[in-house]
């Protein structure tokens, strides 16, 4: 079986962002993928070529106001170009985000990242936790503390820097650059057993 491509394209306004792609990236290689941060807003040729050749990509931005940020709606409207191609159709996706609320309308960002994976003939990876912290003997320290099934989402405080993001948060991204890679792996064989 060849190593699964998994790529993480991403937008980070103040870093916060940057430690969940980076807790992607963690999972994803301890699965066994070859994995690709890029950032959205300084990417290059090069990087849309990884793009192309990789198996999934997976979407991460900031939520600002409702929404993922100005600079990954800028990355998203030219991926036009592989829609029009339909360059990455039967990659897989998936998304993450991050914002100051606990809610903060995170479920929109991965909508429209779904929205937009589906625009591209992709499909969806979602994030296969059931919710943590939701009962009296749960902790905020549980996996997917937030109750997020979409994808992985994460909560810090605005008045925090990066090293504060919360430590269930990074293993819920964890969780899903492993999940991601393994889904990779389990479509590589299936479609290798029907070109048989």
């Amino acid at each position: 079986m060849t190593t699964p491509v998994v790529s993480i394209a991403y937008h980070s306004g103040y870093g916060h962002t940057a430690v969940i792609a980076e807790a992607v990236r963690s999972g994803a290689v301890q699965a066994g993928a070859e994995v690709h941060l890029i950032e959205v807003d300084a990417i290059t040729e090069k990087q849309w070529a990884v793009l192309d050749r990789s198996d999934a990509i997976v979407f991460g931005s900031p939520t600002y106001m409702g929404t993922a940020s100005a600079a990954f709606h800028t990355f998203a409207e030219a991926t036009s170009a592989r829609w029009a191609t339909q360059a990455w159709k039967d990659k897989l996706a998936a998304g993450f985000t991050n914002s100051g609320s606990k809610s903060g309308d995170k479920l929109h960002t991965l909508q429209f990242f779904q929205i937009l994976a589906a625009q591209l003939g992709m499909h969806w990876v979602n994030l296969g936790l059931l919710p943590g912290w939701n009962s009296s003997t749960a902790s905020e320290d549980d996996l997917n503390r937030l109750g997020v099934f979409l994808g992985a989402a994460a909560q810090t405080n605005v008045d925090e820097g990066p090293d504060a993001v919360h430590k269930a948060d990074v293993a819920t991204a964890e969780h899903l650059g492993r999940r991601v890679t393994e889904t990779a792996k389990t479509l590589a064989t299936g479609r290798a057993a029907l070109a048989a």
